[in-house]
Order: C-alpha cells, then sequence, then structure tokens
C-alpha cells in the first residue's frame, strides 16, 4: 500500500470535489487548490475566478437524474432540469455532506505543476495576497475544466478587425439586454448557441443563427420524459448503428425535417456528433423569431456578408465557438495539447508521467459529473496501491487504438477531441478499475 501519498488536486469544481470525496473516503492525504472563493467552477455564475460561462438563465441539459453523483443524489424536489443555481447549492451541499470544505483551500491559485528527478511534483502555488508556495506532492489530479479558455474563430473571419459592430464570445455573455432593439448574429449550432439566439430572439431587432454544418436537434423531452432517460438502459447498450437508427426515427417523428425549418440537413448519422439539446429552438424558427444563416465568408463594415453571398446589416456577433484545452500551470514539456487532442490511458492517466491524472477531461452524451465519480473513484484505488496501471505500451497501444476509433466516428471537429458515449464509457471505466486491482492481486499471488 503506498502509505505516503500526498495528493495534489487542481480546481474544486464539479469533477475537483468528487475527486477530494473519493480521496478522502480512503484516507489518503490531499489539498485542494481553487482560484475563486468557492465551490462549483463552471456552475457558479459570475464565479469570482472570471472563469465560468454560465449566463444568467442557464439550465442543465441532462436530466437531475443523469447528472447527479451517485454518492450524493439530487434533491428529489429540483425539477427534471434545474438551474445553473439550483446547480451550485447542489455543489455545496455535497462539499458540506462530506466534511470538505476545510479541506479546500480556497482564493489559491496553482500556477506552476513541474515533474521533479525523485518522481514527485513541484506545485507552486498564489495565494490571494500575491504570496507564493512551493510543496512537494506524491501525485497530482488536474480538475481544471474545458470550458474557460474562448477559442474564436481560426483564423479570424476577413474584415473583423474592421467590424463596427461588438464582436464577443459567448463565455462572455450573461443577460439578453445588451442585445435590445439590435440586430444580432449568433455564430454555431451547439447548446450555447441555441439557447443564446432564442434569448436575443425576445428582444432584439432581428436575430440571426449562422453555422458551418448543421446538427441534430434533440428536444428535452420524448414521450413525456427527459430525453436522456427516454434513450439510456438497453438502448444505450445496442449497436452504434442501431441506436443512431433508433433516434434519426424518433427525431424525425418528435422533431420533423430540419430543412422544413430553414436549417441545413446534417451531414452526418445521429450520434456521430455531439446533439444540440433544445426545447426552444425549432418553435422559434416555425414563428420566424429566428432566421438561419450560412457561415460568414467575410465582414464589411457593419454588414456581414454570408457564404451564401447575402448580407445583413449587424450590430452584435456573438461567437459561440468552443474552448481550448489548456493548462496554463505546465510547461510545454509536462503536457503537450496539439488541437485539443492530449494523449491519455482511459482519458485519465497520463503515460509520460505515471502519478499525474486528469478527471472530467471528457465531453459526454450525457452529463460530466457521473463520469467524473467513476474515474475518481479509479484513480483513488491506484494511489492508494488498490489498484495499477497496465505498462506504458500496452497504455500507448489503447490510446492509438480510441484516437483511431474515434477519428473513425465522429465529424472532424475540435469539439469532438474528448468526446464519449456516457454508458459505454462509463462502463469501460467500471471495468478497468476491476482490471487494475486484478494486476494487483496477481502480482501479490506471484511475490507469495
Amino acid at each position: 500500500m503506498k502509505n505516503d501519498a500526498r495528493v495534489c488536486v487542481i480546481g474544486a469544481g464539479s469533477s475537483g470535489i468528487t475527486a477530494c470525496q473519493n480521496l478522502a473516503e480512503r484516507d489518503i492525504d490531499f489539498d485542494c487548490f481553487e482560484k475563486s472563493s468557492t465551490v462549483g467552477g463552471n456552475w457558479r455564475y459570475e464565479n469570482d475566478n472570471g472563469m465560468s460561462a454560465a449566463y444568467r438563465s442557464l439550465h442543465i441539459n441532462t436530466s437531475r437524474q443523469m447528472m447527479e453523483y451517485r454518492a450524493f443524489p439530487m434533491p428529489v424536489d429540483y425539477p427534471d432540469y434545474p438551474s445553473h443555481f439550483q446547480i451550485a447549492s447542489y455543489f455545496d451541499d455535497y462539499v458540506n455532506h462530506f466534511g470538505l470544505r476545510g479541506r479546500i483551500r480556497f482564493q489559491t491559485e496553482v500556477v506552476h505543476a513541474d515533474p521533479t528527478e525523485d518522481g514527485l511534483w513541484e506545485v507552486t502555488v498564489r495565494h490571494v495576497d500575491g504570496s507564493e508556495e512551493t510543496i512537494d506532492y506524491t501525485d497530482l489530479i488536474v480538475c481544471n475544466g474545458h470550458h474557460w479558455d474562448a477559442r474564436w474563430p481560426e483564423p479570424a473571419f476577413p474584415g473583423s478587425d474592421d467590424f463596427t459592430g461588438v464582436q464577443m464570445h459567448a463565455h462572455d455573455y450573461r443577460t439578453p439586454e445588451i442585445f435590445e432593439g439590435k440586430r444580432v448574429l449568433v455564430l454555431g449550432i451547439g447548446n450555447s448557441a441555441t439557447d443564446i439566439s432564442v434569448e436575443a430572439s425576445r428582444v432584439s431587432g432581428r436575430t440571426f443563427l449562422a453555422m458551418r454544418r448543421g446538427a441534430w436537434i434533440v428536444p428535452k423531452y420524448l414521450g413525456g420524459r427527459p430525453t436522456d432517460l427516454a434513450t439510456s438502459g438497453f438502448f444505450a447498450r445496442a449497436p452504434l448503428a442501431l441506436q443512431s437508427a433508433a433516434m434519426r426515427l424518433m427525431l424525425r417523428l418528435s422533431v420533423g425535417k430540419l430543412d422544413d425549418y430553414g436549417l441545413p440537413r446534417p451531414d452526418h448519422q445521429p450520434l456521430h456528433a455531439h446533439p444540440t439539446v433544445s426545447g426552444e429552438l425549432i418553435g422559434k424558427l416555425g414563428h420566424g423569431d429566428i432566421t438561419v444563416k450560412p457561415n460568414i465568408e467575410r465582414f464589411e463594415g457593419d454588414e456581414v456578408v454570408f457564404e451564401d453571398g447575402s448580407r445583413e446589416q449587424i450590430d452584435v456577433v456573438i461567437y459561440c465557438t468552443g474552448y481550448r484545452i489548456t493548462f496554463p500551470f505546465f510547461d510545454d514539456s509536462v503536457v503537450e495539447v496539439q488541437d485539443n487532442r492530449i494523449g491519455l490511458y482511459r482519458r485519465v492517466a497520463s503515460i509520460e508521467h505515471p502519478s499525474l491524472y486528469f478527471i472530467g477531461l471528457i465531453q459526454p452524451l450525457g452529463a460530466i459529473m457521473p463520469l467524473a465519480e467513476a474515474q475518481s473513484a479509479w484513480v483513488a484505488d491506484l494511489i492508494s496501491g488498490e489498484g495499477e496501471l497496465p505498462g506504458r505500451a500496452e497504455m500507448a497501444r489503447d490510446v492509438a487504438a480510441e484516437q483511431t476509433a474515434m477519428d473513425r466516428r465522429y465529424i472532424n471537429s475540435k469539439r469532438h477531441t474528448v468526446q464519449v458515449d456516457f454508458d459505454r464509457y462509463l462502463r469501460s471505466v467500471w471495468r478497468e478499475r476491476e482490471e487494475s486491482r486484478r494486476r494487483v492481486s496477481r502480482e501479490r499471488v506471484l511475490s507469495a
């Protein structure tokens, strides 16, 4: 057993707090550093760490039952799709229930983490008063999230520097008053883009929704049940081709043909890209409150010219173009991220650094929280010595095979570099946890 383990957890968002809970449950010594003054990360509206992208009206897009931690279910009186205020309150209750708040060092930012020659991690933190402190740890768990470093269009659209209107990223959007009477263009077709365009359409002079490609629009309810509950269980265990065909049929019956609403037809089958969940977009399109446009071609003064040659005078452009995966506390020589790709065994364990783990660095068709909880339980096994990773060569082969499978399945997009299927991935983590324990058992038998 690794009785001398001392672990550093970076971040106290939804992934960091479950990492802490699993470590505390095993009596593993740890410090958790959080830049803000409270827990919740991206789900804390106007978080004082400046990294939250939550807008005032935000509600979850996965159901309460699918999002909650197994160790601490959400209150039964929560609605099917709680608001971010309710989710933040749930995280507060979680931390208080497990007695974790005193274990988290708030308003303390990790500014540098570097592996030492003797296998430790040298972690430098900056306190709220500006002073810095360096501490050594045996293991490092990264839970800094991947929805905070805004990704803008690359390269920028021609003429954008001279555009006379306002340009902003969805990360900075909070309330719709900024759209009052304006001509608004929202670029993107993800969840944020649809939410923001719906909000803008209620107060704007005109609202346009532009996109490079189409997406499958999934309603929040199917047959009176939250969609993710209606498509879990047996459905999620069926072969992918069958799941995709069934989803296409369900969406055709519930939503209809997307091009009837002016949306482009998706260039992929359902479940081969992250779907867009919206309970309001279709109605707004049907009412004519939102006008669909193709991608931006260029800017000219106060006008936006689209790829079909049409042009519109625009006052505000909102870029819903996603986020970059970045780790500002690592040197590139420690962790290299290329085009939002990072090679990790089972999306968690570093191959180059056997004591480095990432929790929640995934984008599931479903919620991150239960997956982060399963990842954390496995990592706690590894740190405590109850589990063991396979050899580096085996892990590298697995990562390469997984990347090939990802490229084959999903459309080429930076959004899909960390994509996973909720049920399949959860089962794979539990299987890996069991196998990691068997590796230890086999070694003990051989050494007896």
